[in-house]
């Protein structure tokens, strides 16, 4: 009865956080199919060889290097726009010549707000620290509802869609959606909750794969002058032959090199964990790291945010994303009704007992 309870209250007080996030988490699965629809741009395909990539960076690197950029999410032969990205929170897209199609300020676009909204409740640090949490508390969630429905699994049935809209067949549909998605939600919550608290899960997957973690590498300093783009990406095809350019970042201090961020084949993360660092004045490169190179507890944990964000498994993983994100909203929403939803004998008994 108290984990009855317990689980109960726990659900109602987190069911707005747990709507949201779950929501906004589904939407944000058909990011990319959205900017297609909205820019014709998007469904070209970009050419990422140094000789056609580099003078491209370079226009965006002069455009908008001055104004704060940040970095250059770079498009791909799937997705024809390019994303400068603000340290002012503003962003821009760019199509394959570097022409600028958009551009706005912090949250301006739906999808900047949305990504803010998921990973940040759109409160900062404090709302990633508090988005982190709720994910840890929605695997509490799962853990104690499959054993409170334990003892009567046999009632269980695959069903996704409440019979009707009475209480009882609202709380079995809870139960049965929540059986059915248990361990897709504890999949992406604790994916979720990894991105957030990255520290203590690291140092987890590496005690448990029996790995040390390599020391992160120094950026050598760099002299200040004007990064040329096609250099850079030249010399990270020399040095990782294969590798896919996904962010280009200008330096962001005085004295620091840029970098071009990489992914190798075999490299789960969207973005890869491997780079190139190149010093502007020279253009030369003055330091790399390996993504393969990297501890298998450290290999291990950046296979986690590509599950939790559909980076992997085509279409197929986007539905199971998508689906999963709904059944949390569901499951929260329909959860906290029912609990709130006093039964009808109890109010009758209530109200006896008072006359």
């Amino acid at each position: 009865m108290f984990l009855r309870t317990a689980h109960a209250w726990a659900g109602a007080v987190l069911c707005i956080l747990i709507t949201v996030l779950g929501a906004s988490g589904a939407l944000l699965v058909f990011k990319k199919d959205y900017l297609r629809a909205v820019f014709p741009e998007a469904r070209a395909a970009i050419s990422l060889a140094p000789q056609d990539l580099g003078p491209v960076l370079n226009r965006i690197d002069a455009e908008y290097g001055p104004a704060g950029l940040q970095y250059v999410s770079v498009g791909d032969g799937n997705f024809g726009l390019h994303k400068a990205v603000f340290r002012d929170g503003g962003g821009a897209y760019l199509d394959a010549s570097g022409e600028t199609i958009a551009r706005w300020e912090k949250n301006g676009r739906f999808e900047d707000w949305l990504f803010d909204l998921h990973h940040y409740l759109l409160a900062g640090n404090t709302g990633k620290l508090v988005a982190g949490a709720a994910g840890g508390a929605a695997i509490l969630l799962c853990i104690t509802g499959l054993i409170i429905v334990w003892p009567t699994l046999r009632m269980f049935a695959w069903r996704v869609w409440p019979k009707s809209g009475l209480r009882r067949d609202l709380l079995a549909q809870h139960r049965d959606l929540g059986v059915i998605f248990a361990l897709p939600i504890i999949l992406i919550a604790f994916t979720g909750f990894s991105m957030v608290y990255s520290g203590p899960v690291r140092a987890m997957l590496n005690t448990l794969t029996l790995s040390e973690p390599l020391p992160a590498p120094e950026r050598a300093e760099a002299g200040n002058g004007k990064t040329d783009w096609t250099a850079t990406l030249e010399a990270a095809e020399l040095a990782f032959p294969g590798a896919i350019p996904r962010l280009a970042s200008p330096p962001r201090a005085e004295n620091g090199p840029a970098s071009l961020r990489l992914r190798r084949p075999g490299e789960w993360h969207q973005n890869g964990r491997t780079y190139v660092f190149m010093d502007p004045a020279t253009n030369l490169p003055i330091g790399t790291a390996d993504g393969h190179g990297m501890s298998r507890g450290d290999r291990a944990f950046n296979s986690l945010y590509p599950l939790h964000s559909a980076g992997v498994g085509g279409r197929l993983y986007d539905a199971f994303t998508f689906l999963t994100g709904l059944a949390l909203t569901v499951l929260g929403v329909l959860g906290t009704w029912t609990f709130l939803r006093k039964p009808r004998r109890k109010r009758k008994k209530r109200a006896a007992v008072t006359a």
